[in-house]
């Protein structure tokens, strides 16, 4: 299905590029992260960002049960775990503001995610190519 297809592909697209734009920005990328992208009052574009998250995971699932998508629960699936990061984001800011200081200023945590990101992309990009 195409719209699984595309979500997957857009979904990897924002993992890589983000990698990309941490390494080619390198400390700047903390300050921006900290001090423009997630200031200590939530930003309105956080809240707007969570919407979208939010209706993104209903359009997966109805689509996944209206047109019965093979494999279609897998990315459903996926996709539900940004609800983690949307529920911080919307009900406990400076609890994810706190997350996000502790990672940027530990390598190991920094490699760990970077790796992780990575690995979900490459995951994403085969189920667009091989499941959709």
């Amino acid at each position: 299905m195409l719209f699984f297809k595309i979500t997957c592909f857009v979904w990897a697209a924002i993992g890589i590029v983000s990698r990309i734009a941490m390494a080619v920005m390198k400390d700047n990328w903390n300050q921006w992260e900290e001090n423009k992208a997630y200031k200590e009052k939530r930003p309105f574009w956080v809240v707007l960002i969570a919407i979208f998250g939010l209706i993104l995971i209903g359009a997966v699932w109805t689509v996944y049960l209206v047109y019965d998508v093979q494999y279609g629960w897998i990315l459903a699936s996926l996709i539900s775990l940004t609800f983690l990061k949307i529920a911080t984001l919307l009900f406990n800011y400076e609890k994810f503001r706190t997350f996000l200081k502790d990672t940027l200023a530990d390598k190991k945590k920094m490699l760990s995610l970077n790796i992780s990101v990575i690995i979900l992309s490459i995951v994403l990009i085969g189920m667009g190519v091989f499941l959709y």
